[in-house]
């Protein structure tokens, strides 16, 4: 049977392309569609103890059963709301200002927003400007699951925005943003907490960082710079 295979950051690079097509024996498993990429470019034989694997906006098991025209996207390790909630990634400038007014509320008593801003300097190498890369219908599935437990473990917060952007960013410039809207200052400092750290763990968005010397994917454990020596 055909499945599609969709490649995403360094496997892409890797690969040369974003997607192939594979035939897997009928029935075949998620591990299958691995074991006949890795042998059609071996050069990613080695990012297997690293791969997550996902089929549309969920993540599965090596073990997974295939259907015809299934699509299985490979991913590096990765460096739902109410109505009035904001979730999104874009291409776009982000904006203080639009996020904290995104979740004013009158019952608010204290709102609190992060911003993850682009440094210039990573381990003593300078940072000319980063990328970053998504599977934006996926990382819009997780950031709503973060809403949702943000709203479980703190029922009175008001209102979450969520924002992540791709593309090129320039030194100084903000990746990710969350802002909370809560009665109480306490929960919204530890709703926003949680956010980022669980952003920085489940959602499918990578980086890629550029220095003077070369570029590298963060994220990727034994991943090495490319660029000049």
């Amino acid at each position: 049977m055909k499945v599609a295979v969709r490649f995403f950051a360094r496997y892409r690079e890797a690969a040369g392309r974003d997607h192939i097509e594979l035939e897997v024996p009928e029935g075949g498993t998620v591990e299958a569609a691995w074991e006949a990429v890795a042998s059609r470019f071996p050069v990613l034989q080695p990012y297997r103890p690293f791969t997550l694997f996902a089929l549309g906006t969920d993540y599965v098991q090596p073990n997974h059963p295939l259907r015809p025209g299934d699509e299985v996207c490979l991913f590096p390790p990765v460096s739902g709301g109410s109505d009035g909630d904001w979730v999104e990634v874009t291409a776009s400038p982000l904006s203080e200002d639009r996020l904290a007014a995104a979740v004013g509320d009158p019952g608010a008593g204290g709102i609190v927003l992060f911003s993850g801003v682009v440094r210039d300097e990573t381990g003593g190498r300078r940072v000319k400007y980063l990328e970053y890369e998504a599977h934006a219908p996926m990382a819009v599935a997780k950031m709503r699951e973060i809403v949702a437990a943000v709203r479980a473990r703190w029922p009175g917060v008001r209102k979450v925005a969520l924002v992540h952007r791709i593309g090129r960013l320039e030194i100084g410039e903000s990746s990710v943003m969350i802002a909370v809207a809560s009665p109480h200052r306490a929960e919204a400092f530890e709703a926003c907490h949680f956010a980022i750290d669980t952003l920085k763990t489940t959602v499918p968005v990578w980086k890629k960082e550029y220095f003077e010397d070369g570029e590298v994917w963060v994220g990727l454990q034994g991943e090495r710079s490319h660029g000049r020596p």
